[in-house]
């Protein structure tokens, strides 16, 4: 066995051993086994917040449910007002009644600082609780998450999974097979580059598993307590009607409502108050004076969108190409082209069908070539389209085609010619001086190309209903809430410039 083969092995085999003693931290770390104790409405004397009783119920794994749950427990002591006008609980407000807080724990004063920030002095929707942007609502709910466990480490109900010093000597280990790789790729004669790629790509699998399991772990006072509130959610989950009361309830169940969200039994106050990044497609908006609901449309697929002047006149040219060039080849190809009887015939490049496959295929090449859309895939893909041409070889196709425009051919050409004088008027209408909108941005969402326009909603309080703006990737983000002046391109819907008016 060479050197080099020595020490890839070496590096297999101290994967293989980190995986062994990866593999007995978790089976020795696990949580035990809750033990539900006998249905019960007692909290206890000095019972767990609902925020922590979120944590016990979901296995020390999150804190899913404890904002809303807070926001109920909040109410109950009266720093929270929750009023429902009709029948209908997604129409509840929320108000702050301006209680003293100063009892209040950090994660309690989190969520109350949402509410204010949401409610003002006059209240708001429940629905305007839910953030506007995801990187928000995500770095929110990690600090929400890490006060919450604080807490629970503070009463001696959570832990660490792993010691600091597991964790210090797993983290170390992990590194070692990847120096093994690297130096057995450096000695058998790649480049440095190259032995480094192979050596970092073990050591980021291992990180990665080590980075999914850190997090909390049961002690024996957690698991005792958890066994308690089990009781308590069997007595909640005994109410039939329970599961279905709507936030305003807690007037009439006090603190019951905000443990029955943390604990998973009231599951519809729990859906109404969302503290996540809310529904992409509806926002609440107070601009204008009153809180609304405002849909949001986002043209995805319409042609043009948020293109500049000189991009237009290239899809423009692009489309004009397909167009002439589709119909030039159904126009001039003869029966001369093709090859359709002798010997050779099923296995000629002059099939019929494999003439006409090149012909189509040829025309949507050049046209992406116009566009700017030629990618290393494209070939690829061509070479597939021209695949169905080898299985058309009977003189039909000829026959049809020599006739003029076959039918899909006809609407094809209709089709990009309409494109084309589409793109032209756009580019036309693209030129004229902008309009000025102004209004509070509701969402930033981005496109799944990272070179793409951005999407930008936004209210301008004169209704109900918003189409999306194109951000192009040269203007800088704009904060969703803030109210803002845009210089736009209705044709486009392309924003040309943005100033902010107020934060």
């Amino acid at each position: 066995m060479t050197f080099q083969a020595e020490l890839y092995w070496g590096g297999a085999g101290l994967i293989g051993l980190w995986l062994a003693a990866f593999g007995l931290a978790l089976a020795a770390t696990r949580n035990g086994t809750v033990e539900a104790g006998p249905a019960t409405q007692e909290f206890g004397p000095e019972p767990e917040s609902p925020a922590v009783v979120a944590l016990l119920a979901n296995r020390w794994r999150s804190v899913d449910r404890a904002a809303a749950a807070t926001l109920l427990d909040l109410a109950a002591r009266g720093l929270i007002e929750v009023r429902q006008p009709d029948a209908d609980p997604a129409r509840s407000t929320v108000h702050v009644t301006g209680k003293d807080a100063e009892d209040l724990t950090p994660y309690e004063r989190r969520v109350l600082a949402r509410v204010v920030e949401r409610a003002g002095e006059t209240g708001a929707p429940i629905g305007a609780i839910a953030f506007r942007a995801e990187e928000r609502a995500k770095s929110w709910n990690s600090a929400l998450r890490q006060e919450i466990v604080a807490e629970a480490r503070l009463r001696g109900l959570s832990r660490a999974r792993f010691a600091p010093l597991l964790v210090g000597a797993l983290f170390v280990t992990l590194f070692g097979p990847g120096a093994l790789f690297t130096v057995a790729a450096v000695s058998g004669g790649h480049g440095i580059r190259g032995a480094l790629v192979v050596g970092a790509l073990p050591a980021i699998a291992l990180m990665w598993l080590l980075a999914r399991v850190l997090g909390e772990r049961a002690t024996p006072r957690g698991l005792e307590r958890a066994g308690h509130w089990a009781g308590v959610q069997a007595w909640l989950h005994a109410h039939e009607e329970f599961a279905q009361l709507p936030p305003a309830a807690v007037t009439v169940w006090d603190r019951y409502l905000g443990y029955g969200s943390a604990l998973g039994v009231t599951s519809r106050a729990g859906r109404l108050l969302g503290f996540d990044a809310g529904d992409k497609r509806q926002v609440w908006s107070s601009y204008g004076g009153t809180w609304r609901p405002v849909k949001i449309r986002y043209p995805r697929l319409r042609p043009g969108f948020g293109a500049t002047t000189s991009r237009l006149f290239q899809l423009a040219c692009a489309a004009g190409v397909v167009t002439v060039g589709l119909w030039l080849f159904a126009v001039l190809r003869q029966p001369e082209w093709a090859v359709i009887s002798g010997p050779d015939a099923a296995h000629s490049l002059r099939r019929p069908g494999l003439l006409l496959s090149a012909g189509w295929v040829g025309t949507a090449l050049l046209g992406l070539a116009v566009a700017g859309r030629f990618s290393r895939w494209t070939l690829f893909v061509a070479f597939l389209a021209m695949m169905p041409g080898n299985f058309a070889g009977s003189h039909d196709w000829l026959d049809h085609a020599m006739d003029g425009p076959l039918l899909g051919e006809t609407a094809v050409i209709v089709g990009f010619g309409a494109l084309t004088v589409y793109y032209l008027t756009l580019a036309v209408l693209a030129r004229r001086a902008p309009h000025t909108v102004t209004g509070e941005v509701l969402r930033m969402e981005p496109r799944r190309r990272g070179t793409a326009p951005r999407f930008l909603a936004l209210d301008t309080g004169e209704g109900d209903r918003t189409i999306a703006w194109a951000l192009p990737p040269g203007v800088p983000d704009v904060v969703p809430g803030s109210v803002v002046r845009l210089a736009v391109s209705p044709a486009t819907r392309a924003v040309r410039s943005a100033a902010v008016v107020t934060n």
